[in-house]
């Protein structure tokens, strides 16, 4: 039987979902603010397409349930008395995650998290929930599998876009060891990123309830700046734009735009269809007109790209990596900043682009 301070922290949670005029009354409980942060913040937002996508179908099917469902998160837990690790039944929509899913018995002693490549993590401690759904849905794998024996520039029918998925942080900061990206042979990549002792895990950096950063911390060690997107500790210029005053954030942006220059040169002069980029599944487009942007009525699934070649869904599947995890320049900027610079050269090795002379970190 669940302790009674569990059974507290429920029913004031419920007391303010049902009656909001309950919050007020209770503004000065530290209890009840972290429940008024939690309904503010995207793991409490009803009215989320996380939250909302299956409302027609009525279920959250067992695929998706352990990351768009509490209740799916606890049966993945084990934390219903089903077995751990996986999803046993369709759980239910609008149900956003929330106490249940984090403070449980099982939730307290997790500590080993699978990763889609099927590499396990252990020792993750009070990171380890955070990582069962920051992890994305794919790995470079996935792309290494489906590109496999294929010439690397042709076209194939058999090949689709692989999307990593979203909220990609944790394998972003698990680095080499999880292979979240794609990995080019003969290179190598950055692990896990170590950070200070007191900035090692997911709560020390993100407020528990509001998923808000806490940039304070920053601040004390990286002092001269005013925004956690100045900070820096390498002063290379890893895009070739010649400034490398600016923060890591800026040399990941940079490079991110070369190689979506570098893409949509690639599938024009090699695949033979212009591709282009939008932030609506499935992301990649056919560019009708080449200009290199999409009008939001042609961003849909009917016109996604299909002109495919090996060279071309890696160095995609890697854009995508870095676009689907913006706090990548604090999670691990070294991993990031060699999976982009490698899709360039890849592409480079096919089409003569006007770049600026790049270094690998």
């Amino acid at each position: 039987m669940r302790g009674s301070g569990f059974l507290r922290r429920m029913l004031v949670a419920v007391l303010v979902m049902a009656w909001p005029a309950a919050a007020a009354a209770a503004e000065d409980d530290p209890l009840a603010a972290l429940v008024e942060a939690w309904l503010a913040s995207p793991h409490g937002d009803y009215h989320a397409l996380s939250f909302t996508y299956w409302n027609d179908d009525g279920q959250v099917p067992e695929a998706c349930a352990a990351c768009h469902s509490q209740p799916g998160f606890v049966d993945f837990l084990g934390a219903d008395g089903s077995a751990a690790g996986r999803v046993d039944a369709p759980a239910a929509t609008n149900a956003p995650i929330g106490c249940a899913a984090c403070h449980t018995g099982a939730a307290h002693a997790l500590d080993r998290v699978t990763f889609p490549s099927g590499v396990a993590v252990d020792g993750l401690g009070a990171s380890a929930t955070c990582n069962v759904c920051h992890q994305g849905r794919s790995a470079g794998d996935a792309v290494a599998a489906a590109t496999d024996g294929l010439g690397e520039d042709t076209v194939s029918a058999d090949l689709a876009f692989i999307n990593v998925h979203y909220g990609v942080a944790a394998a972003v900061t698990q680095g080499a060891q999880v292979r979240g990206g794609y990995h080019y042979p003969g290179r190598s990549y950055a692990g896990r990123f170590g950070h200070v002792p007191s900035a090692s895990t997911c709560t020390d950096c993100h407020e528990p309830h509001a998923t808000t950063v806490a940039t304070d911390g920053c601040m004390a060690c990286h002092r001269g700046v005013d925004d956690v997107r100045a900070i820096r500790t390498r002063h290379t210029d890893f895009d070739g734009d010649g400034n490398a005053a600016g923060g890591i954030h800026g040399e990941i942006a940079g490079l991110r735009a070369l190689l979506d220059r570098a893409i949509r040169a690639y599938a024009a002069e090699v695949a033979g269809t212009p591709i282009v980029y939008a932030d609506a599944f499935p992301y990649f487009f056919t560019d009708a007109d080449g200009d290199g942007a999409i009008a939001r009525e042609d961003a849909v699934m009917a016109n996604r790209y299909r002109s495919w070649t090996p060279r071309l869904l890696k160095a995609a599947y890697n854009y995508q990596l870095a676009s689907k995890d913006p706090g990548g320049y604090v999670h691990n900027p070294t991993y990031v900043l060699q999976l982009l610079h490698d899709s360039i050269d890849s592409l480079a090795d096919r089409v003569a682009l006007d770049l600026p002379p790049l270094q690998r970190p």
